[in-house]
Parts: structure tokens; sequence; C-alpha cells
């Protein structure tokens, strides 16, 4: 098995990052092949809205991405960590999402079958948290991230959100959420 975490915190071993780091203990208890992302080290320009994907689903734009490409439509499983920033997705992740149109072109504009963006559906997996207390905190960031998964072929299959974590390494005064992380990394593979 093929998986892809992305680490989309522009905090290097922030709340998210430490989610993620969690959540991978648990898969690698098992055999599997893990490709970890760390956007904040990515150069990349945001989506430029050229058209130049709109004929061949392909990104024309040369930088890190490409890389990041292949990731995404090999994988089976697409792990995806990032906090919230007013409501939504931090500018970084935000950013790699949106780099992420091609696939939408392909598989909505040019017609291609879901086999043809990404071969089996595959597995999608969030983790997030918010500083705040709000109730809609994570509204806007489950539409984006459903539809990121959408046009990858992957299932938005599980997710664990948690609120009022706000400062660095804030989570770690939570050992139940680490816990919690890992063993849904751990049934997630166990369950495949």
């Amino acid at each position: 098995m093929n998986i892809t975490a992305i680490y989309g915190s522009p905090r290097k071993n922030g709340n998210t990052d430490l989610l993620l780091k969690a959540f991978l203990r648990g898969i690698k208890e098992h055999d599997v092949n893990v490709n970890e992302i760390f956007i904040r080290d990515l150069e990349f320009s945001p989506c430029i809205e050229c058209g130049g994907c709109d004929n061949t689903g392909k990104c024309v734009l040369k930088d890190d991405m490409q890389s990041v490409y292949s990731l995404l439509t090999e994988s089976d499983m697409v792990v995806f960590s990032a906090p919230v920033f007013f409501y939504g997705l931090n500018a970084c992740a935000k950013a790699m999402v949106d780099r992420c149109q091609c696939f939408w072109v392909k598989k909505y504009l040019l017609n291609k079958k879901p086999g043809d963006v990404r071969g089996e559906k595959g597995k999608g997996v969030f983790l997030s948290v918010s500083g705040s207390k709000g109730k809609k905190n994570f509204d806007g960031i489950f539409l984006t991230v459903r539809y990121f998964f959408d046009v990858l072929n992957i299932d938005f299959t599980r997710y664990l959100v948690y609120r009022n974590i706000d400062s660095k390494g804030a989570v770690l005064k939570h050992p139940e959420i680490i816990e919690e992380a890992c063993s849904l990394g751990r049934t997630i593979i166990e369950q495949s």
C-alpha cells in the first residue's frame, strides 16, 4: 500500500504535524510505503489560472508541484493535515489544493473517467486543529478537502478535528488526542 502524507501547516512541528506523525506511527506498524510531503518546504507558485491545463489536464507550471502530482495519483491513501486559519485552510495548504485544478480539468472538462485521474478509488483522511472553540470552525475546510479528494478519485474516508488547540505543541497536553490519531492510523490500515 502506498500512502502520501501531506503536512499542510506553515509551522514546523506544530499541532497538525504532531497529529500526522502520530497517525503515521499507527500505520507504520504495518508493511506500507509512506511518502511525506512538507508543503512549507516546497517551492511553487499558486495557480495562476492560465488555462494551460485546459487541453491536457496537466499543469504547465514547472516547479515542486510536479513531484507532488505523481504521488497524489499513485497513492492508495492520502492523509492531509492542516490547521484552521480564519475558518479555512492556511495559504500554503490552499495553494497546493488550488494547484490541483489540473485534476479537476481532467475529470470534469476533459471527461476522463475517474480511473484516468487516479487508479482505483483511494482513501482520504484529514487531520486538523483550530485555536478557537467555534462550532463551525471546520465547515469551510471540510468542503475544500472533500472536493480536493474528489478530483483525485479519493473517498473522504475519515477525519479527526479538534477545537481549542492553538499554541505550538498544545496537542501534546492531550495524550488522548495523540493516541486517537495513532489508533486511527492502525485501524484504517487493518481495515484495508
